[in-house]
């Protein structure tokens, strides 16, 4: 009966070790995010998407980045999932100014805080991750500068572009957005500065568009990534000793079929 209850006694302490990756996500919200040649639109197929990358790196920190021809911080390094779902769902255009889309200040806002958030007594860029998604029309001037950067201090670029090549309107107001001249605005997937952004810093492009989704790709390549030693700590750890109390019971079952006991009866 005592074994049955699984008593634990005897303390013993075990090291358990946090490995994991930083992984910073930069989402291109211009207003050609909304255009929706990718049904139903580019950008809420991307927050889609979003949620499955932040899923399959469970004890990984993730953060996101959203731009523009601007980038502001929408979630630090986190490993939090239920506040990245959050942060991710409430994405929409017009939370960045509409004037373009610019490539370098996100990468270098990306690379500060890659920098800047390390948690624990290791600082492996090869675990650190930038992965930018965007529909690819880069107006911008340093992002020649900062990928050079990237690239120096060895962190994994990964593109993803999100579109297609015949491209799609946008809807503002109602109707569909026009030029000053009257013409309907058709946004199309220029992968080529994207591609060209992934090759420069050694890492790989994807693209999502009419007939095909790499994310499923994206995912499996960062998962390959060897992760590093975020750190340690010591956890008291008891044993469950049953088999002691098992073993004697075994011990008295055995004696008391080869020990016979004379009785006396009146």
């Amino acid at each position: 009966m005592i074994a049955l209850l699984g008593p634990s006694f005897g303390g013993s302490q075990k090291e358990i070790k946090s490995v994991g990756k930083d992984i910073m996500i930069c989402v291109d919200l211009s207003k050609s995010m909304d255009a929706f040649d990718i049904q139903p639109t580019r950008l809420e197929k991307i927050k889609f998407e979003m949620k499955r990358i932040v899923d399959a790196f469970s004890s990984d920190r993730i953060g996101v980045i959203i731009f523009s021809s601007e980038a502001f911080m929408q979630c630090p390094l986190t490993y939090d999932q239920n506040a990245l779902n959050l942060f991710i769902e409430t994405m929409h255009s017009g939370l960045v100014p509409n004037t373009g889309t610019d490539f370098g200040p996100p990468l270098k806002l990306a690379l500060k805080k890659l920098d800047e958030d390390t948690d624990g007594p290791a600082n492996q860029s090869k675990s650190k991750i930038i992965v930018l998604i965007s529909d690819g029309e880069d107006f911008g001037e340093e992002t020649e500068k900062t990928s050079q950067e990237i690239e120096d201090k060895d962190i994994k670029l990964f593109t993803l572009g999100v579109g297609t090549k015949q491209g799609g309107n946008i809807y503002a107001g109602g109707t569909l957005k026009k030029d000053r001249q009257g013409r309907v605005v058709t946004t199309r997937l220029n992968d080529e500065s994207l591609r060209s952004l992934a090759r420069k810093t050694d890492g790989q492009y994807f693209e999502i568009n009419e007939t095909n989704n790499d994310v499923s790709r994206l995912i499996n390549t960062i998962g390959n990534i060897e992760g590093e030693l975020k750190g340690t700590r010591f956890v008291d750890v008891t044993a469950n000793k049953y088999f002691y109390f098992l073993l004697a019971a075994a011990l008295l079952f055995i004696l008391d079929m080869l020990i016979n006991v004379p009785t006396i009866r009146i």
